[in-house]
């Protein structure tokens, strides 16, 4: 029979300072509470993704993950209320004189309630067929009280060419008529804590961004995203969209996995103002670390500049300028001819992400 063996982890009266620390018994990690002059000794590490509980906070007399918010029963282990049997390890303690020690081998086992997949939680591998079209608004308005949007019509004019000249299916989305959380920078607290599926997804089943990561993720071939210029930059809407979109890029930190392989993007930039280079080139930089393609002249713009603040003029040039909606078709020519290109080349192609040296997945 093994030798039970207890582990000295401190004096008392100082550990009783603090309601909630991380601490090592061993080599495991134990959440240590301490709450009215009672302790309590469970495992660290969420059942979720192994976030660390003794960094957390206390919630009562339950743990709250730091990183995604799962609670534990910081003395039995216990998941929340309707969640008990989701349960972390718990280890026994006692006090000798002083000194506070806790036992190395955990009292209870840990274990995991079995859990449906989330619907994005599935093979990224492309289903066979015609090229896809996908077209992403990011313009805002109310959609009570709708107006022209210059570069939402130039996307209109490229989805509907796709429709019509190439006998192919598209689909648009408007930002603007999605719910959805802003990220909460779980990177920031760990690269393992920002997870795919986003846990803002596994958290909310009404998340607006299962449109687009549905889309972008499994169904298109070609992606085209439409922006005004709000004040030198891409629309706000548009930036709420791509730091969701970090859950995509962080699986090639992790994993080397491109999950969006073979894919092209083409980018619509339309303003009163100027500062086009400027956000068609952020546009591309972080498509590009997304893993996708870009034809030769990847983007669309038109803006008249830092003097000509008469944006009724402005509409009404690009609503009657055919060469600006031709400008629109083109781009979307292009777009096909590189996708076009990608899904004929060779099954074996690899793309490895400089300072990574894992085969990409799927």
């Amino acid at each position: 029979m093994k030798e039970e063996r207890w582990h000295d982890v401190g004096d008392v009266a100082e550990l009783s300072k603090k309601p909630l620390q991380q601490i090592l018994v061993g080599r495991t990690r134990i959440a240590l509470s301490c709450v009215g002059g009672s302790f309590g000794a469970i495992h660290s590490a969420c059942n979720h993704v192994n976030g660390p509980l003794g960094q957390g906070s206390l919630d009562g007399d339950y743990i709250v993950c730091p990183w995604h918010n799962w609670k534990f029963h910081r003395i039995s282990g216990e998941g929340e209320p309707g969640f008990e049997a989701d349960r972390v390890p718990r280890f026994e303690f006692k006090v000798e004189g002083d000194r506070l020690l806790i036992r190395e081998m955990p009292t209870t086992d840990r274990q995991k309630l079995a859990h449906e997949p989330h619907p994005l939680d599935r093979d990224t591998r492309r289903e066979p067929g015609a090229l896809r079209v996908l077209g992403i608004s990011t313009t805002v308005m109310d959609n009570n009280n709708p107006r022209y949007s210059t570069s939402e019509a130039l996307l209109e004019s490229a989805l509907e060419h796709a429709r019509m000249n190439h006998s192919l299916e598209t689909r648009m989305i408007k930002l603007r008529e999605l719910s959805f959380r802003a990220c909460e920078g779980y990177y920031s607290k760990s690269a393992q804590a920002c997870t795919w599926p986003c846990s803002i997804s596994q958290m909310e089943p009404t998340d607006g961004m299962h449109a687009v990561y549905e889309n972008l993720v499994f169904w298109a071939d070609v992606v085209l995203i439409a922006t005004p210029i709000r004040w030198g930059a891409a629309s706000s809407l548009y930036f709420k969209m791509a730091e969701r979109l970090n859950t995509v890029q962080n699986q090639i930190t992790l994993k080397n996995r491109v999950m969006l392989k073979n894919k092209v993007a083409g980018f619509i930039v339309t303003g009163g103002q100027d500062n086009i280079q400027a956000v068609a080139g952020q546009m591309m930089l972080f498509f590009g670390e997304l893993g996708m393609y870009f034809p030769q002249f990847p983007f669309i713009a038109h803006s008249r500049g830092w003097t000509a603040e008469d944006m009724e003029r402005n509409v009404e040039m690009v609503k009657h300028n055919k060469k600006l909606h031709d400008d629109a078709r083109a781009l979307l020519d292009r777009c096909l001819d590189m996708a076009q290109r990608l899904q004929s080349g060779p099954e074996n192609l690899r793309t490895i992400r400089s300072g990574l040296n894992n085969a990409q997945g799927e």
